[in-house]
Order: structure tokens, then C-alpha cells, then sequence
């Protein structure tokens, strides 16, 4: 199974405006393989450790999970939900749970 992580990178990226150079900048990687780096993760060919995506979702302001959800929608959904306050995740989640119950 190949990893969801290296095009939802691209994609998150992209939608934000950012050059894998700026993004590589941000991340305090040295100026002249910041991009190549950014883009090695994006291709697959290299993956990066967890700490390295945690930091990535800081510059990106996004959630970790979101890097690693399988299912495209799950990963829409870790985004918007993000955005809320812990009481408005809690009831989000409690109107899923009731939902889901017989």
C-alpha cells in the first residue's frame, strides 16, 4: 500500500500558496536542498520521520492525521474539524456517535 502522505503534501502545499522552497525554508532546512527535500517527500521517494511531519503540519497549520488518513474524505473532514474549538469537537462527535447508534 503506498502512503497517502506524499500527495496530500502537494496538495495541502498547493492549496496554500506555498513553494516547496518556502516550505523547506520554514522547516529550517538548509537553503540549497530545501526544495529537492520538500520534493523527494512529495514524490515518495523519501518519506519523513514523524517529527519532521509534525513540523510540517505547524508550517502548514494543519493536522497530523491529516497527512496519514487513507480515505479521502476522513482527511476532509480532519481539516474542516480542526478548525473548531475542543466543546464543538466534543458535540460533533457526540452528534456522530448518536447518530451511528441503533
Amino acid at each position: 500500500m503506498t502512503s497517502p502522505l506524499p500527495r496530500r503534501l502537494r496538495y495541502i502545499r498547493k492549496k496554500q500558496g506555498i513553494t516547496q522552497e518556502e516550505l523547506g525554508y520554514k522547516l529550517g532546512m538548509e537553503p540549497a536542498g530545501a526544495s529537492a527535500r520538500i520534493s523527494q517527500y512529495e514524490t515518495g521517494k523519501h518519506a519523513p520521520d514523524y517529527a519532521t511531519v509534525k513540523r510540517i503540519s505547524e508550517v502548514l497549520d494543519t493536522p497530523v492525521a491529516y497527512f496519514y488518513c487513507e480515505d479521502d474524505i476522513l482527511a476532509e473532514i480532519v481539516i474542516e474539524i480542526s478548525g473548531y474549538n475542543s466543546v464543538t469537537k466534543q458535540n460533533i462527535l457526540d452528534l456522530i456517535e448518536a447518530y451511528m447508534s441503533p
